[in-house]
Protein backbone atom coordinates (compact mmCIF):
# COMPACT_ATOMS: atom_id res chain seq x y z
CA UNK A 1 0.00 0.00 0.00
CA UNK A 2 3.13 2.77 0.94
CA UNK A 3 4.99 1.88 -2.12
CA UNK A 4 1.29 2.48 -4.70
CA UNK A 5 1.14 5.81 -2.93
CA UNK A 6 4.71 6.15 -3.15
CA UNK A 7 4.14 5.59 -6.61
CA UNK A 8 1.10 7.61 -7.24
CA UNK A 9 2.73 10.65 -5.41
CA UNK A 10 5.35 10.30 -8.04
CA UNK A 11 3.62 10.27 -10.82
CA UNK A 12 1.96 13.77 -9.27
CA UNK A 13 4.85 15.32 -8.44
CA UNK A 14 6.67 14.65 -12.05
CA UNK A 15 3.50 15.44 -14.13
CA UNK A 16 3.21 18.76 -12.09
CA UNK A 17 7.01 19.33 -12.72
CA UNK A 18 6.81 19.03 -16.24
CA UNK A 19 3.42 21.39 -16.55
CA UNK A 20 4.93 23.69 -14.72
CA UNK A 21 7.74 24.36 -17.13
CA UNK A 22 7.40 26.95 -20.14
CA UNK A 23 9.50 25.16 -23.36
CA UNK A 24 11.95 26.64 -25.28
CA UNK A 25 9.05 27.39 -28.06
CA UNK A 26 6.65 29.07 -25.52
CA UNK A 27 9.74 30.83 -24.39
CA UNK A 28 11.20 31.56 -27.81
CA UNK A 29 7.22 32.92 -28.32
CA UNK A 30 7.42 35.27 -25.38
CA UNK A 31 10.64 36.75 -26.59
CA UNK A 32 8.92 37.47 -29.53
CA UNK A 33 6.16 39.42 -28.54
CA UNK A 34 8.26 40.87 -25.87
CA UNK A 35 10.45 42.67 -29.08
CA UNK A 36 7.17 43.33 -30.74
CA UNK A 37 6.30 45.38 -27.71
CA UNK A 38 9.40 47.17 -27.63
CA UNK A 39 9.65 47.67 -31.07
CA UNK A 40 5.95 49.45 -31.01
CA UNK A 41 6.89 51.09 -27.74
CA UNK A 42 9.83 52.66 -29.44
CA UNK A 43 7.65 53.84 -32.55
CA UNK A 44 4.86 55.58 -29.84
CA UNK A 45 7.73 57.24 -28.20
CA UNK A 46 9.66 57.98 -31.64
CA UNK A 47 6.03 59.99 -32.53
CA UNK A 48 5.36 61.33 -29.60
CA UNK A 49 9.12 62.94 -29.91
CA UNK A 50 8.04 63.94 -33.43
CA UNK A 51 4.52 65.59 -32.43
CA UNK A 52 6.15 67.66 -29.74
CA UNK A 53 8.45 69.24 -31.88
CA UNK A 54 6.02 70.29 -34.18
CA UNK A 55 3.59 71.91 -31.37
CA UNK A 56 6.70 73.74 -29.89
CA UNK A 57 7.45 74.84 -33.84
CA UNK A 58 3.73 76.21 -33.99
CA UNK A 59 3.56 77.57 -30.86
CA UNK A 60 6.88 79.77 -31.81
CA UNK A 61 5.05 80.56 -35.02
CA UNK A 62 1.67 81.54 -33.40
CA UNK A 63 4.17 83.35 -30.40
CA UNK A 64 5.60 85.80 -33.23
CA UNK A 65 2.96 85.88 -34.99
CA UNK A 66 1.36 87.64 -31.82
CA UNK A 67 4.07 89.85 -31.14
CA UNK A 68 3.79 91.33 -34.98
CA UNK A 69 -0.30 91.79 -34.03
CA UNK A 70 0.74 93.82 -31.35
CA UNK A 71 3.23 96.04 -33.02
CA UNK A 72 1.17 96.54 -35.54
CA UNK A 73 -1.35 97.89 -33.56
CA UNK A 74 0.88 99.80 -31.20
CA UNK A 75 1.86 101.35 -35.07
CA UNK A 76 -1.85 101.62 -35.87
CA UNK A 77 -2.55 103.22 -32.44
CA UNK A 78 0.48 105.66 -33.29
CA UNK A 79 -0.90 106.96 -36.31
CA UNK A 80 -3.82 107.54 -35.11
CA UNK A 81 -2.48 109.72 -32.93
CA UNK A 82 -0.29 111.48 -34.88
CA UNK A 83 -3.30 111.52 -37.38
CA UNK A 84 -5.67 113.21 -34.69
CA UNK A 85 -3.10 115.88 -33.51
CA UNK A 86 -3.19 116.72 -37.15
CA UNK A 87 -6.24 117.32 -37.32
CA UNK A 88 -6.28 119.41 -34.24
CA UNK A 89 -3.63 121.61 -36.15
CA UNK A 90 -5.56 122.05 -39.42
CA UNK A 91 -8.96 122.21 -37.30
CA UNK A 92 -7.26 125.48 -35.57
CA UNK A 93 -5.64 126.69 -38.86
CA UNK A 94 -8.78 127.02 -39.88
CA UNK A 95 -10.46 128.21 -36.55
CA UNK A 96 -8.22 131.15 -37.43
CA UNK A 97 -8.26 131.69 -40.81
CA UNK A 98 -12.18 131.92 -39.70
CA UNK A 99 -11.56 134.92 -37.40
CA UNK A 100 -9.15 136.39 -39.89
Amino acid sequence: MKSRLLAIAMMLVLAAALTGCATTREMEKVQAEQKLLDAKVEQALQDAQAAKAAADAAKLQADDATARAENAEKAALERERIAAEKAQRADAAFQQSMRK
